[in-house]
């Protein structure tokens, strides 16, 4: 009986004992043999390793190969360029030092805005979105995204704040010319009208900046609504609020852009809106707005919102051109640069006969190919 046994657990160990070494050479990973070392023999008949599958080839022209020209790159895979390429950004190298810079060339949006654009809205059929899931470049292209949103920092905002506050750059000393000028973009959300909580339903902002002089500030945060604060506040500027009230009948506005993307966020935000309301005059209900969706990468990088945790400010006029831009906490000169640009735009209006929220957003002319401050 013990003989038996002796043996059964022998032809077991040897099955093993196969099995192991026959896997093992099958994934093994063959390595150059070194110069010093003598070429293996090739393998005997009994152990036949199957040959690595090869690299399908393609004609360039089939439709089962992407084009790598045709995938849009990620802001991971470009190097930023124009006024705020030195800036820190939420992505990319991590910079030790850093000092903000005057602008010293319009930001914005090449192309001028128009109502029902940058809602995050997916309006695709059933069809359509069957087409985009089995077309293979668009599903390289949204694998570099979703790549890129992962290798970005998480604490990469936070820790930016350490230079100057955040301040991610410096208001230029007086406005841009109005030919020179971008656009700023068309934004979608809720505002605080009674109305649209109701409803459901969204508004645009370029309807409300046709055709006004407006004073705009996008936050996302406490931290960054008090930085906004620095330049808007009837405390810190009483004389913009001298301007704003003087100059209402002419289109002079405030216009808040509360920006959460995060739904949990956003969900506490919208429960929380009757003292919103309290805070602000019932005639600017509609002209404070809770974005959640539509705020691409290419609007943070073409206005300059590189960093979520501070606050901006802009002067747009009334073609919805970006005049003038603040980061961050105000200066005191950068608060005398805005008044100063606001009372511009409002006298440019009065001269050119603008209709108050009237106003048509056409495309400017750029001479020259060039970019600079007005005088």
């Amino acid at each position: 009986m013990i003989t038996r046994t002796n043996a059964r657990a022998a032809s077991c160990l040897a099955c093993q004992w196969r099995s192991f070494s026959v896997s093992y050479r099958r994934f093994a990973v063959d390595k150059p043999a070194s110069p010093s070392t003598t070429p293996a023999a090739p393998p005997s008949s009994r152990s036949k390793i199957p040959p690595a599958p090869k690299a399908l080839e393609v004609e360039p022209g089939s439709s089962t190969t992407a084009d790598a020209s045709s995938i849009p790159a990620t802001p991971l895979q470009t190097k930023p360029s124009g006024p705020l390429a030195h800036a820190p950004r939420g992505y990319g190298d991590k910079l030790e030092e850093f000092t903000p810079t005057p602008l010293w060339r319009p930001i914005g949006m090449h192309a001028p805005p128009s109502a029902g654009e940058n809602t995050g809205i997916d309006h695709r059929t059933l069809k359509q979105r069957r087409d985009d899931f089995v077309d293979y470049d668009k599903h390289i292209a949204r694998r570099q995204e979703l790549k890129s949103k992962m290798a970005r920092p998480y604490f990469r905002d936070w820790r930016n704040m350490q230079f100057h506050k955040g301040k991610t750059f410096l208001s230029p000393p007086r406005p841009f010319k109005a030919d020179l000028s971008l656009y700023f973009p068309n934004l979608h959300g809720r505002t605080l009208d009674p109305s649209s909580s109701k409803t459901g339903t969204g508004a645009d902002t370029t309807p409300i900046l046709q055709g006004r002089a407006s004073v705009v500030t996008v936050f996302s945060s406490m931290w960054a609504e008090n930085q906004i604060k620095t330049f808007t506040s009837p405390t810190h500027n009483p004389s913009l609020h001298a301007l704003l009230t003087t100059n209402k009948s002419l289109g002079a506005q405030l216009v808040q852009i509360n920006v959460e993307e995060d739904t949990l966020k956003a969900w506490l935000i919208r429960l929380f809106e009757f003292s919103l309301r309290r805070r602000v005059p019932k005639e600017d209900w509609g002209k404070y707005f809770l974005v959640r969706r539509g705020i691409t990468e290419e609007i943070r990088e073409s206005i300059g919102l590189l960093n979520g945790k501070v606050g901006y400010t802009y002067l747009v006029d009334h073609q919805c051109r970006i005049r003038w831009a603040g980061s961050g906490v105000a200066h005191p000169e950068e608060r005398e640069s805005l008044n100063k640009g606001l009372q511009r735009v409002l006298d440019e209006m009065e001269k050119e006969g603008v209709a108050v929220g009237r106003g048509t957003v056409r495309k400017g002319v750029v001479k020259g190919g060039g970019f600079k401050a007005g005088a």
